[in-house]
């Protein structure tokens, strides 16, 4: 059992830079493929990025490549969503992600609650 917990949205103006983090519970944390999804109103659930165990394959969507950052700390059961250069359009919640093997699907894995971010023009 994995719980997750997001922090770190806001409201900020386009250009600006946010840091999301998403901590884990339990002590299998860094046995676990990680995510960053976020979902606008009346918009389906996307897909942002992914991070491997050990950190070292991450594979990003292409509309937040080049922006976003995605990277972990198993030491401290965290995994972090860096945001720069943000848009009007990456207003939504955004939510983090675990799954305890590469190729399963992300509905059955743990999810959070979710945290708000809105980007003014």
């Amino acid at each position: 059992q994995v719980q997750l917990v997001e922090s770190g949205g806001g409201l900020v103006q386009a250009g600006a830079s946010l840091r999301l983090s998403c901590a884990a519970s339990g002590r299998t944390f860094s046995s676990y493929t990680m995510g960053w999804f976020r979902q606008a109103p009346a918009n389906e659930r996307e897909f942002l990025a992914t991070i491997s165990p050990s950190g070292a394959n991450i594979r990003y969507a292409d509309s937040v490549k080049g922006r976003f950052t995605i990277s972990r700390d198993n030491a401290k059961n965290t995994v972090f969503l860096q945001m720069n250069s943000l848009k009007p359009e990456d207003t939504a919640v955004y939510y983090c992600a675990a799954k305890r093997y590469p190729i399963g699907s992300w509905d059955s894995g743990y999810w959070g609650q979710g945290t708000q971010v809105t980007v003014s023009s």
